[in-house]
């Protein structure tokens, strides 16, 4: 038995592998911008970084992530080709919270045995995503795990590198007492909470293949609706406006993400009967049965960023999103926390602070959803 052979017998198919990287290859290529140095298949991808000299002091900026549960969604319904966006979605667009422009990402896929085609709609994905972004993906890994993964099992993670002026840095220290709260709507639910979305699911007994009225099309192809990409969109306007912050929506909803970018003096306050509740998030509620705090808790509920910015610049903002495509609309403000005396007031307010381990400030969310 020769060496490949032997490897092969042990549930490692090299030239699956090979092929994979082939079907691949021109959708990979697309996303190299003239930064790149060599191309595809070397050990280490390279990016010139010479611009890097033009900052005054230049911070790199990192993130990874996956795309959890929803992958299992992918696998049920034997769609691969939407669930890249959404790893670039949670990758790149946490980097863009700070203000940094990305400068490349990379992708690692583990699976139990390498189906060329799937795994080239996964990285096709992906490279489209980049693409669209422009940011090169400018490396990854496809990884067999025979006997510790089932055969069509397979998980995804990526990670990404961006660059900031330090002076330029956007978050929880420039924001001001009196900022306006921007909504940038998403495009349903991107890719958090697919836990309690495939629980909801099960427990319902309703299948993926079920056309649902309220959507136009089937469950399956809803719940794969990829997350919207605000690379671009965040990077253009922190360029035309005085924006103080921004926060990605994503675990834990919004008042948890958004009291990540409140000072400890000050609380944001969220109105929600500013925000139209797409038909997924309402179905899902109401399949499961649970209360709309515990499904703001956990999903975005038609809000995917949200930018603090300065009073006189919420009008532009407001206007560059919509002219992007993006509907966007002022959510709330920023106030001092001595004025938050009638927090108690109503069952209706909730008082969010403290949240994902950083010592911040507070989010107060009231009224009732527009639906």
């Amino acid at each position: 038995m020769t060496k490949e052979n032997a490897y092969a017998a042990a549930g490692v198919d090299t030239a699956a592998g090979d092929l994979a990287v082939e079907l691949m290859k021109a959708a990979v290529g697309r996303t190299m911008t003239s930064s790149v140095v060599g191309g595809v298949g070397g050990f280490a991808g390279m990016v010139d970084v010479s611009e890097l000299k033009n900052y005054r002091r230049p911070l790199l900026a990192t993130s990874t992530d996956g795309v959890g549960t929803k992958i299992a969604i992918a696998q049920a319904m034997d769609i691969h080709d939407t669930i890249g966006q959404d790893l670039v979605g949670m990758v790149v667009d946490d980097i863009v919270v700070v203000g940094a422009k990305p400068l490349l990402m990379t992708d690692y896929i583990a699976c139990g045995h390498v189906v060329p085609e799937r795994i080239a709609d996964i990285v096709r994905g992906i490279a489209e995503a980049c693409e669209s972004v422009g940011v090169p993906l400018l490396g990854g890994e496809t990884a067999e795990h025979p006997g510790i993964m089932a055969p069509d099992d397979y998980d995804i993670a990526g990670a990404a590198t961006g660059v900031i002026d330090a002076d330029k840095v956007l978050g929880a220290e420039r924001v001001r007492s009196g900022d306006v709260l921007v909504a940038m709507a998403s495009s349903g639910l991107h890719s958090n909470g697919y836990s309690l979305v495939r629980k909801i699911v099960a427990d319902s007994g309703w299948a993926l293949d079920r056309e649902v009225s309220e959507f136009g099309h089937t469950l399956g192809e809803e719940l794969l609706v990829p997350t919207r990409l605000y690379t671009a969109l965040c990077l253009s306007i922190a360029d035309a406006a005085d924006v103080h912050a921004y926060s990605h929506i994503t675990g834990g909803g919004l008042a948890a993400n958004l009291a990540r970018v409140v000072p400890a003096t000050l609380t944001a306050r969220v109105s929600r009967e500013t925000i139209v509740v797409p038909p997924v998030f309402q179905v899902l509620r109401e399949l499961g049965q649970i209360t709309w705090e515990d499904i703001e808790d956990t999903l975005n509920l038609g809000v995917g960023m949200i930018a603090v910015v300065s009073p006189d610049s919420a009008d532009a903002v407001v206007e560059l999103s919509r002219a992007a495509g993006v509907p966007a609309w002022v959510v709330g403000d920023v106030v001092a926390q001595d004025s938050e005396r009638e927090t108690a007031a109503s069952t209706r307010t909730r008082l969010v602070s403290g949240t994902k381990g950083v010592s911040a400030g507070a989010v107060r969310i009231s009224g009732d959803y527009a639906l």
